[in-house]
């Protein structure tokens, strides 16, 4: 098979022939049919996130069809479609495990990082991690789903119910939790990088109530804030816009360092949450969100050997939405 791999992080992405992987036990093997470009895939790839597994396949917002199973493996059989997310496996028996948190696992192994992801044409995973995806969404389209639309859903249900809620950055996981959170009666404002005016009109597109810049405030204080941008700065900015009692979730895998910041903007109890990784569960009842809603994801496929220009477009904030690779593709607008 054709995969692309990062030999070193802060290097490009090399093409090489691998053999077909052939499943353990308790795994499965699919043809990819996409696997959306993430941000978390960009911090490991530059180095930001230590230790990726050597000659690594990166890649977590995976799409295909199962050609083989392990002989323990029963959930799905050939032909299925499935989506294989970041959490690629956890222990079971480990503290966080028991208390119903995998997502925290002290044993955790991730696909595209420790796990090899859908870089390539086939790829394996543990079929307990794998989860079935709505036939409402077809295949690039349903990639962005499994990542930024799982960890945007942990974090929508962990910002609570208030009625006004804030998103920090318009990409691909914000720009379905506005989806999510507007059907659900949610008003939505949306703070882009300053005099991003493309960011801004696909805000406005979606149904935001206000947008504007980073450095602006709301017309009305939010209950609740989600930061999907790197970006440690915007931390005191959300707490800010929050009101009092208000949360500000930090949604990203990474960030820059947090600056320091007044101890009046927490006092009055507002609170900062981070989300790490996803579970199982989030999967499933994402997907049960999914196949009711009519999100539509906005994608961009592009070839799988054109992995690096797919990277350095989301690098340099020159995507609308989401990227994503599908090998034998001629690239192009999805929708």
């Amino acid at each position: 098979m054709k995969a692309m791999i990062l030999t070193k992080p802060g290097m490009r992405l090399q093409a090489e022939e691998r053999p077909i992987p052939v499943p353990g036990a308790s795994e499965i093997v699919i043809r990819v049919a996409a696997c959306g470009v993430c941000r978390t895939d960009l911090h490991v790839i530059d180095g930001e996130l230590a230790s990726p597994k050597p000659s690594l396949v990166p890649g977590h917002e995976i799409v295909g069809r199962v050609v083989a199973a392990g002989s323990e493996a029963t959930r799905f059989k050939a032909g299925d479609r499935v989506g294989i997310p970041w959490l690629g496996w956890a222990c079971g028996t480990c503290e966080f495990c028991r208390r119903g948190q995998e997502n925290l696992c002290e044993n955790a192994l991730f696909t595209g990082y420790q796990l090899d992801g859908g870089y390539a044409e086939y790829a394996k995973a543990d079929e307990r991690f794998c989860v079935a995806i709505p036939a409402r969404y077809g295949d690039v389209e349903a990639a962005p789903l499994l990542c930024a639309g799982l960890i945007g859903y942990r974090a929508l249900r962990l910002a609570g119910d208030g009625s006004r809620l804030g998103l920090y950055g318009f990409g691909a996981s914000a720009h379905i939790v506005i989806q999510v959170a507007r059907h659900r009666g949610r008003e939505v404002s949306v703070f882009t990088a300053p005099g991003d005016a493309a960011a801004q009109a696909f805000a406005r597109r979606l149904g935001a109530a206000w947008v504007g810049g980073s450095d602006e405030m709301p017309p009305t204080p939010l209950d609740a804030a989600i930061i999907f941008a790197p970006v440690g700065e915007l931390v005191p900015a959300a707490l800010q816009a929050v009101r009092k009692g208000g949360t500000v979730i930090c949604a990203g895998i990474h960030m820059s360092d947090i600056p320091r910041f007044p101890y009046a903007l927490l006092w009055p109890e507002r609170t900062i949450h981070a989300i790490a990784n996803l579970t199982r569960r989030d999967a499933e009842d994402f997907m049960a969100v999914a196949a009711e809603l009519p999100i539509r994801t906005e994608t961009t496929a592009i070839p799988l050997d054109q992995a690096n220009e797919a990277l350095a477009r989301l690098r340099e904030g020159r995507l609308t939405g989401a990227a994503v690779l599908v090998p034998g593709s001629a690239g192009g607008e999805s929708r």
